[in-house]
C-alpha cells in the first residue's frame, strides 16, 4: 500500500505519488461468462427487456431508478434507444446463456480515465436474473474488465440511501461503505440522500478472486445450490493472504 509523505519545504503531509497514466476508456464490447453474457445494449433488446423488467408486477424495480417505470413497449423502446446512443453512462444488457434472452441492464458511468475512476450504476435485474449466479457473474465480468484490462484504480457504487436491497448487494459484492451524501440529488421530484460504496485496485485481488471462486462449478451442488456464500469465500481468501 502506498504511504503519505511530508513536503520538505512546507512541512505538510502529501498523498502518495502515483502514475498519472490515464486508464483506457471503455468501449462497447462483449464480456462472455458461463451463466450470462454482458453485451452493449441495443434497440433489438427492447422487447425482451420490456417483458423481463416492466409491467405491473415489475414496476417496483424502477422505484429508485432515474427513469421509469414504462407503461408501454413504445415508451420503453424510446428509452432503450437513448441508452444505446449514450457513451457515459455506457449501458450494457445482461443476456442469459440458457435462454439467449436479455434479463437485465447495468452500466459504467461517471467515467474519468485521468483519475482512473468509474462507477457501476443503473443496475436493473429482472426476476429471472435476481438471486442467481448470473447476477454475480455480471458484476465479476464488469469488475475484472475495469481493473484488470482497463486499468482503473477505483470502482464506485452509489444508490439512494433508502434503497436497502442495493446497499446489501453492494456490500455482498465487496464494495465498502464510504458514507452518506445528504440531499445529494432530486430524483423524480423527491430529495435523495446518496449512499457511497467503492472498491479500490488493491482490494480487487480478494474481491475478484472471491467472485471467481464462488462462481466455479465446484461451489454448486447437483441442484445448483451454493456450497459456500460469497462472503465466506472472500473471507477465506483474505485469511489465506494474512497467513505467514
Amino acid at each position: 500500500m502506498a504511504t503519505t509523505s511530508v513536503h520538505p519545504a512546507i512541512d505538510r503531509p502529501l498523498g502518495p505519488l502515483v502514475s498519472t497514466t490515464p486508464a483506457s476508456r471503455p468501449q462497447k464490447i462483449t464480456l462472455p461468462g458461463r451463466f450470462i453474457t454482458v453485451v452493449p445494449v441495443s434497440s433489438g433488446h427492447a422487447s425482451d427487456l420490456f417483458a423481463a423488467t416492466c409491467g405491473p408486477t415489475n414496476d417496483l424495480f424502477w422505484t429508485y431508478m432515474f427513469s421509469g417505470p414504462f407503461p408501454t413497449l413504445s415508451s420503453f423502446q424510446d428509452h432503450i434507444a437513448n441508452l444505446a446512443n449514450s457513451t457515459d453512462p455506457m449501458h450494457f444488457t445482461v443476456i442469459s446463456n440458457t435462454t439467449s434472452k436479455p434479463v437485465g441492464l447495468l452500466s459504467l458511468m461517471r467515467i474519468e480515465p485521468s483519475h482512473r475512476v468509474c462507477e457501476v450504476g443503473n443496475i436493473l435485474y429482472g426476476p429471472a436474473l435476481q438471486r442467481t449466479p448470473g447476477a454475480t457473474e455480471a458484476m465479476y465480468l464488469l469488475g475484472r474488465w475495469v481493473f484488470e484490462e482497463l486499468g482503473y484504480r477505483r470502482w464506485e457504487w452509489k444508490c439512494d440511501a433508502l434503497n436497502s436491497p442495493s446497499r446489501r448487494a453492494a456490500q455482498r459484492f465487496g464494495f465498502k461503505p464510504e458514507g452518506l451524501f445528504k440531499q445529494h440529488m432530486i430524483v423524480k421530484g423527491r430529495s435523495r440522500d446518496t449512499a457511497w460504496f467503492a472498491v479500490v485496485d488493491e482490494e480487487w485481488e480478494v474481491i475478484g478472486g472471491g467472485m471467481k471462486e464462488w462462481l466455479s462449478e465446484g461451489n454448486f451442488d447437483g441442484e445448483g445450490r451454493q456450497r459456500k456464500g460469497l462472503e465466506e469465500v472472500r473471507a477465506g481468501i483474505s485469511g489465506q493472504q494474512k497467513e505467514p
